[in-house]
């Protein structure tokens, strides 16, 4: 008899059907594993024999072939080991055949029989569902992720001799509960910024649209600082986007306890990072910085710090929103549509404008500093936007009335504008929109179209650019058109009007480029 349970392999946060089936036959006494297994895998020999010796069974010593079909997919991860162990119990006759049926199996066990955690028990579990299957077998810990996926068995038990025992009657496993994490973590508040009123503009627009932004000035001005208050004023993510991010941080094993979360990704890696390590690759293809950060915030401090390679990497995936891994073993797509939010000093010393600090190659220190980054990843920021030093007698006046949460609710107000647009678009911002959509979103009056026109001739602004001044635009009159209260008829109705000259202006503003950039 062959013991047959199915279990999952991933590709990107695609789930793919795997077979894990367990013959036990008379013959030469062998314990082999076939079918394209990885070392984790193959070590599952181990796992399996330890645990069901913790249940008091010991491996018959006959012929013991386990393969993991189909043949011709890499299996990867230690999540192995619980469909092996069932197939193991099912074949040697402790469990009946029919046990499993319907069901997917995905765990990493202990040598004394526990089930530990695993990456990946949400897409699976989601998987399950699309497929009509009956429910999942998963470890405890990643119980509360797989109770997310709506209408689907959950079993999470301890130990393998809890499953056993659940099966066979003696104990009963409770279904466990969906888990959330807690966010009532405090953000930095913007009122702790002093002066710098531009910037703080700038960074609502950006909020409000998901535009990228790029903020240049010496160090100590506050650039770090602006960026890091930016989680705070974003909308938290709604159910769907929720689920969305979770089954990118399931694969990477980033769920704590399997508690998925409200807040947007805040992703901040150092400039060292390598280029895997932002755009996903390595043995297994995992994500990189740049799907960690979907539906968030990527902050790139030191931006020219970064490799050249490693920035260049990243054009794709802020133009198309997805991140494409291909490896002669590995083709895999991880969804990145992120917010790049960056952060520069005009120069390697820092000082440009300030001749008293400047060093002695100023400007043309800056002209090679800047170039550091190249033109077409320049031309995919929206807002570039100059953040100076702040003066003394900024520093001494008293703190800004309006803190974050005023301008969160504004924020919240201009998104949820766009949302009722772009319904059934499958976009979520003015930043994603393109084409026949951005053109009928973007309806300019005579007065904009015109000075659009004059800027695009004298800026030489590319067709990308003169797009991004469109988005910008949008967003600047979506802000202009609700009044804070959300989304109600008439709000809706006051921002699908044309799009301004004023703000066209504003929007063209924002499109220079600190000196000596290239």
């Amino acid at each position: 008899m062959v013991a047959r349970v199915k279990t999952i392999a991933f590709n990107g946060i695609d789930v793919l059907d795997i077979d894990v089936q367990v013959q036990i036959s008379s013959g030469v006494v062998v314990y082999k594993i076939v079918g394209l297994p990885d070392k984790a895998v193959g070590e599952s020999q181990e796992r399996v024999r330890s645990a069901l010796t913790a249940l008091g069974l010991a491996l018959p010593a006959k012929r013991i072939t386990v393969n993991l079909a189909p043949a011709d997919v890499l299996k990867e991860g230690s999540h192995f080991d619980l469909p092996i162990a069932v197939g193991m119990l099912i074949a040697m006759g402790a469990l009946p055949a029919d046990a499993l049926d319907g069901y997917t199996v995905v765990g990493e066990l202990a040598l004394d029989g526990q089930i530990a955690a695993v990456a990946g028990v949400l897409p699976a579990a989601m998987a399950a569902v699309g497929e009509g299957r009956r429910g999942i077998v998963c470890p405890a810990a990643c119980g509360g992720e797989a109770a997310w996926a709506g209408d689907l068995d959950v079993l999470a038990p301890r130990s393998l001799i809890a499953l056993v025992n659940h099966f066979k009657g003696t104990q009963v496993l409770r279904p466990p509960e969906p888990a959330l994490a807690d966010d009532e973590s405090r953000y930095p508040d913007l009122a702790d910024i002093k002066g710098q009123e531009t910037a703080k503009r700038a960074l609502e627009i950006a909020a409000a649209g998901g535009h990228n932004l790029l903020m240049i000035g010496p160090p100590g001005s506050g650039k770090s600082m602006l960026a890091a208050r930016l989680p705070g004023i974003l909308p938290p993510l709604d159910a769907t986007e929720a689920l969305e991010v979770s089954m990118i941080h399931s694969v990477a094993g980033m769920l704590d306890n399997g508690r998925i979360t409200r807040r947007r990704p805040f992703r901040d890696p150092h400039h060292s990072a390598s280029l895997p390590a932002m755009v996903g690759g390595g043995m297994r293809a995992r994500p990189g910085e740049a799907s960690l950060a979907h539906l968030g915030v990527l902050f790139l401090d030191e931006l020219p710090e970064f490799n050249r390679q490693t920035l260049e990497a990243l054009r794709q995936p802020v133009e198309s929103g997805r991140a494409v891994v291909a490896r002669a073993n590995h083709h895999v797509t991880y969804p990145a549509r992120f917010q790049l939010v960056a952060a520069m000093n005009p120069c390697r010393c820092g000082h440009l404008d300030d001749p008293a600090l400047a060093c002695s190659r100023a400007p043309r220190c800056a002209r090679e500093y800047q170039t550091r980054i190249s033109g077409p990843m320049f031309d995919r920021i929206d807002l570039h936007v100059d953040v100076p030093a702040v003066s003394a007698a900024d520093l001494s006046l008293p703190p800004p009335r309006e803190g974050s949460a005023g301008v969160a609710r504004r924020i919240a107000a201009a998104r949820a504008v766009q949302k009722a647009r772009y319904a059934g678009q499958g976009i979520r911002t003015n930043a994603e929109a393109d084409g026949d959509l951005l053109e009928a979103a973007a309806a300019l009056d005579a007065a904009g179209r015109t000075l659009l026109t004059e800027a695009a001739e004298k800026l030489r602004l590319s067709a990308r650019g003169y797009h991004r001044v469109l988005r910008v635009a949008r967003t600047l009159a979506d802000m202009d058109g609700n009044n804070g209260n959300g989304a109600d008829g008439a709000g809706a109705r006051r921002a699908a009007a044309p799009v301004g000259r004023l703000h066209i202006a504003e929007a063209l503003s924002y499109r220079r480029i600190a000196p000596g950039a290239g």
